[in-house]
């Protein structure tokens, strides 16, 4: 076949055709791997869990509604770890933020 005999849509559409192929081989390979990701995260042991953490509200200025042990840690965004001297400052300031289930406020010498 000549080069003048195949149209300009027909090579148009012979090169859709290729790009599709090397399309669904890319989109194969990102599968693989994030399979090979997810198997890796597996098998990776989860991160330490923090001595201290702080349950922080809604809002601008999100102040501080909790303090917790690293073991009774809160679901959600809102919480992130502190130091033990930022636990002991914020209990200071308000015994109240003092979590009634892990009691950090007798765990850090308060009571």
């Amino acid at each position: 076949m000549s080069e003048e005999s195949v149209s300009r849509l027909q090579k148009l559409r012979f090169l859709r055709r290729v790009q599709q192929r090397q399309l669904a081989q890319t989109d194969r390979w990102i599968e693989q791997e994030e399979r090979r990701q997810a198997a890796l995260a597996e098998r990776q042991p989860p991160p330490p869990l923090p001595d201290w953490v702080v349950e922080q509200g809604i809002g601008e200025g999100r102040r501080a509604i909790g303090v917790h042990q690293g073991f009774c840690r809160p679901s959600g965004t809102r919480v992130k770890a502190i130091s033990r001297d930022q636990a002991v400052s914020l209990l200071a300031e308000d015994s109240a933020l003092a979590c009634q289930l892990c009691r950090p406020d007798t765990a850090l010498g308060l009571l």
